[in-house]
């Protein structure tokens, strides 16, 4: 063959294979990987349904139908971290209070006598602990006495154990001030007319043990511990 044929053929031959690869440069992108034909760029498949991968496949460039697409992965969400609720600063409150004890007579004296007894002293200290921690504006002192008696005597003897039981507390550490001392004598029976029948007896004073007793009621104000 002559040079100038073999010139002829070759240029023939390369302006043959320039589209070609014009086209296969063009189409590297789509279904790059595997055995596309040369004319749509389409994935070649058997009859059975298989694709062919080349050298350049890679599982990112996976497709469908010949491999599952890698599809993007959903972002975790956010572990959220436990929410803690700020409590309320405990702070000290001041609460109301009001409280009456009624202490049995013939427990704090003896017979007809206004000198507290050691078991009395022992009650009134117990008075005392309830007192702890809270500011009293007032605490009453009332004494009473049953109907036996005059009611001037009953009088005079309720008024000295009141007072009796104030200058205890006091000598406690309770305040003179937010103390007051008084007698009811027997205008402030607890028993009902019908219920102590009869003379003085043994039995009948025993049966009015209630009305002779001394009534201590405070009202004020207690410190507590608590959140707003």
């Amino acid at each position: 063959m002559k040079p100038m044929t073999q010139l002829i053929i070759a240029a023939f031959a390369a302006a043959t294979l320039i589209p070609a690869a014009a086209m296969a440069q063009a189409t590297d992108t789509k279904n790059q990987g595997y055995l596309v034909d040369n004319h749509g760029g389409s994935i070649v498949m058997s009859g059975t349904g298989l694709c062919w991968r080349d050298s350049d496949w890679t599982p990112a460039r996976s497709t469908e139908p010949c491999d599952f697409s890698i599809k993007p992965v959903a972002a975790a969400a956010p572990v959220m971290s436990p929410v803690v609720i700020a409590t309320a600063p405990e702070q000290a409150m001041a609460k109301p209070l009001a409280q009456k004890f009624s202490f049995a007579g013939d427990a704090l004296f003896a017979f007809d006598l206004a000198e507290l007894k050691p078991e009395g002293r022992a009650m009134l200290d117990g008075l005392v602990t309830q007192l702890d921690g809270a500011h009293y504006e007032t605490i009453v002192a009332t004494g009473h006495t049953d109907r036996f008696g005059s009611n001037a005597y009953n009088h005079k003897l309720s008024e000295r154990r009141a007072q009796a039981v104030k200058a205890y507390l006091v000598s406690r550490n309770v305040k003179a001030s937010t103390i007051d001392a008084e007698g009811k004598g027997e205008t402030q029976p607890i028993t009902k007319a019908e219920d102590c029948k009869g003379a003085q007896s043994a039995r009948t004073v025993a049966c009015l043990q209630p009305d002779r007793r001394v009534d201590v009621e405070m009202i004020g104000t207690k410190t507590v511990v608590g959140s707003l």
